[in-house]
């Protein structure tokens, strides 16, 4: 092999980045080692700009072609990132990577399993809730043992809080983004199925929303469905962390102001705290009319109950507690059940002018959505219809019964 000079010559990033590799091999008489970390954050950067992003995407490709052409020097590649972009579109011609994302032997590889934090952090635990601290930060399923977030765990037992500290290292703005470009109603990301195909879907040009909240972090896998030769994979929040700070984030992109969500927010939990159903209308009743004209223009949500049901959920999600979209009973499925002490709010929503006046308590009560909530224990259980226009874009009639 013809020796090169020492340094870097080309003036090509590709060029670059092969020339270091053969240079490597030339200095030290070994294969090279590669790994690659956030292969996929130039296009990520850019995902909500396609003409950008899609030059990062294929200025990426040809960085990563010379891995194939420098074969013969490469003893081993690893490559990391947050989503998993086609092969085809981004690794054209590598077709000796293995995806080991949801590979078994591997599925612990990103966390602490809970026999790991047991015995590596052993002497930090003796004053740690364990059950909170599962309950923030463990959840994540790779088909395998569930595993804690690391930097979660590391920054809780330096400090013993539990703050979303994950969350907080990254800007979750272009997913709040697609979530409103796609007018998707956040209830649904609780109970999401899709196929194997679908899961691994994603390129520039094709961004399933679904796909990509898997691939960020915001959704894991809670169970498999093997259907014949099909296999589905049903989704939802990893932990209270996740499911808490990404409905926070989605009432700050509509609100766009944090002294009124954090006001709204603590008075909504006054309310329930007081168990005073006839207060949850004042709160949100302020909260649709302080939406911006300009959400509506852009957006047909708001002729639909999903959308109304989004926000109750979103906001009850937000101050952390326990929110059951689309409720399954025996009768059917109510739109939200919340569960505060001993109380259990049932609520089902109605666009006033696709009904009858009153429609909303009226289901409630035909369908008895309630009575799964009867257990003999004492339980306050209020059953609330709220009907909405969607001309006012607003609360149109409000009706509750405590049973």
């Amino acid at each position: 092999m013809k020796k090169l000079p020492i340094g870097i010559q080309n003036q090509t990033v590709h060029g670059r980045f092969r020339e270091l590799i053969l240079n490597l091999q030339q200095k030290y008489s070994q294969k090279v080692v590669i790994l690659i970390d956030e292969y996929d954050k130039p296009i990520l950067d850019n995902i909500t700009n396609t003409e950008i992003a899609t030059q990062m995407r294929d200025e990426l490709k040809n960085l990563y072609s010379v891995i194939k052409d420098a074969d013969a020097h490469i003893q081993f590649s690893f490559i990391t990132g947050v989503s998993k972009f086609s092969k085809v579109n981004l690794f054209s011609g590598l077709n000796n990577l293995e995806d080991i994302t949801l590979n078994e032997n591997f599925a612990t590889i990103c966390g602490y399993t809970q026999e790991q934090l047991d015995t590596v952090f052993q002497d930090k635990l003796a004053d740690v809730n364990m059950a909170t601290l599962q309950q923030w930060y463990n959840g994540y399923n790779f088909l395998g043992d569930s595993v804690y977030n690391p930097h979660d765990v590391l920054l809780y037992l330096k400090n013993k809080k539990f703050k979303n500290y994950w969350f907080e290292t990254g800007s979750p703005s272009f997913l709040i983004k697609l979530i409103q470009e796609r007018q998707y109603t956040i209830p649904l990301m609780e109970s999401i199925k899709l196929s194997e195909s679908a899961l691994g879907r994603f390129d520039v040009n094709s961004i399933e929303l679904e796909a990509l909240l898997w691939q960020t972090g915001y959704l894991t896998i809670d169970r498999i469905q093997e259907r014949g030769i099909l296999r589905y994979y049903h989704l939802t929040f990893p932990n209270l962390e996740v499911k808490y700070s990404l409905n926070d984030s989605i009432l700050h992109f509509l609100i766009h102001s944090n002294q009124a969500q954090e006001r709204n927010k603590d008075n909504l939990y006054t309310l329930l705290e007081q168990s005073d159903v006839q207060g949850f209308q004042q709160i949100f009743q302020a909260f649709f009319a302080s939406i911006p004209h300009d959400w509506y223009r852009k957006n047909t949500l708001a002729k639909y109950e999903g959308y109304y049901a989004s926000i109750f959920c979103t906001y009850f999600t937000a101050i952390g507690v326990d929110v059951r979209p689309e409720d399954v009973t025996n009768n059917g499925q109510v739109d939200i059940t919340v569960l505060f002490g001993d109380n259990v709010y049932v609520f089902e929503f109605k666009v006033i002018e696709l009904t009858e006046a009153g429609s909303a308590l009226a289901q409630i009560k035909e369908k008895k959505y309630y009575e799964k909530y009867l257990t003999g224990k004492e339980s306050n259980v209020f059953l609330i219809g709220v009907e909405f226009s969607k001309d006012e874009r607003n609360i149109s009639n409000y009706e509750w019964e405590k049973l």
